[in-house]
């Protein structure tokens, strides 16, 4: 008998029943450490392992997980295996596992106790758990990113606005004074010359306070029933001849039978106008240029790729950010892409883009397709559009 009366097959026990507590108390801790990473939290895991088990002298454990292999120290393979799935959402994502590399005696599971069965399996869960955290946690930063942004664009859109109305009506007077002051009679060339300067610039400039007035949504749509295959040929119109003379090979790759969308379709011709533009001045060298439309479930996209130079992370991100240019001084004034995002956004639709610094950049606009209500009264069932 051990000491206090207790036998040594109950003290063995206890011991084992405290190392499998203390690993799951020090997973929990190491998982709590806020900053920690992922594979940071995953390598301490198997680190801790082999203490809990019965035999850790000769005690390994590694995880493996999305394909990528976490090991303790001096791993080898082991003659005998315990292992327990990793599964997260119902999908199995990888697994712990902890070997012996010598055989010991047979217990419950093989020289494995019934408890450390127990034990691995609360493990794969803490993994589990752990992937899941992260994952929320990834999700919720992505989500207050995506607000942030959406409040400094309306931030943005509420002073474009009023800009814009500040701006429209000396604009006006200037433009008007100028087209008068053309008509006064003997005017000098030169004075004229400059009268005409002047109208230019006034043109340019009410050009870009109606792309301020789009992208803040004071202009609404005036939205009907179109074809989005007659609208992408109707845009295109007028590029083909530039694409050429530039060296760029126009491919349409446009799908039969495309539904009708809800849309206005001067401000769809401004979306593609736009993108275009962009994908032309990416190809300075020539290249190729590819306009793609496509059905799906509930919406249908229309899509603008080219083969330029593609844009870094730091201009994604930016590049819906009003004003923002990699453009030098007088080729652009940052308008576009955001006079896009606001006509798609109006439109309840949205923008994918994939781009690789010097291979291309791909922008897909999702349209949403009009939606249909499904109304069962008795035996009958009704279709209800709605515009």
């Amino acid at each position: 008998m051990a000491n206090n009366g207790v036998s040594p097959s109950v003290e063995h026990a206890l011991r084992e029943r405290v190392k499998e507590l203390t690993c799951l108390y020090e997973i929990a801790e190491l998982s709590s450490r806020p900053g920690a990473a992922r594979q940071e939290v995953l390598q301490g895991i198997v680190e801790l392992l082999p203490r809990a088990w019965q035999y850790p002298e000769v005690c390994v454990a590694q995880i493996v997980l999305d394909g990528r292999t976490y090991r303790s120290p001096g791993f080898r393979d082991g003659v005998r295996r315990q292992g327990a799935d990793i599964v997260l959402g119902g999908r199995r994502r990888g697994i712990v596992e902890v070997s012996y590399v010598e055989e010991r005696p047979e217990l419950d599971e093989g020289p494995f106790l019934r408890e450390e069965r127990e034990l691995i399996n609360a493990v794969a869960g803490q993994v589990a758990l752990i992937l899941a955290r992260r994952k929320a946690e990834e999700d919720q930063a992505r989500l207050q990113e995506q607000l942030r942004h959406a409040d400094r664009l309306a931030t943005i859109g509420v002073l474009a606005a009023g800009v814009a109305h500040e701006l429209n009506e000396p604009l006006g007077g200037i433009l008007g004074f100028a087209q008068l002051a053309k008509k006064c009679p003997g005017l000098p060339q030169q004075a004229k010359g400059d009268l005409e300067r002047i109208e230019a610039a006034s043109l340019h400039a009410r050009e870009i306070i109606r792309k301020l007035m789009v992208f803040a949504r004071q202009t609404p749509p005036r939205k009907a029933l179109i074809s989005l295959n007659q609208a992408v040929e109707d845009g295109l119109y007028f590029f083909a001849a530039r694409c050429a003379k530039n060296g760029i090979e126009l491919v349409r790759d446009l799908a039969s039978g495309l539904p009708e969308i809800v849309a206005d379709a001067t401000q769809l011709n401004q979306v593609l106008a736009n993108l275009i533009v962009n994908a032309i001045q990416a190809m300075p060298e020539g290249g190729t240029l590819t306009i793609q439309t496509a059905p799906h479930k509930r919406f249908v996209t229309v899509a603008v790729e080219d083969t330029g130079c593609g844009m870094s992370a730091e201009v994604l991100e930016k590049m819906f950010v009003p004003f923002f240019t990699t453009k030098g001084v007088g080729e652009g004034t940052g308008l576009g892409l955001s006079v896009v995002h606001g006509i798609v956004t109006a439109h309840g639709g949205r923008i994918r883009v994939k781009s690789k610094v010097g291979q291309g950049s791909r922008f897909e606009v999702q349209l949403p397709l009009p939606r249909r209500k499904a109304e069962k009264k008795g035996d009958s069932l009704r279709m209800k559009t709605e515009g």
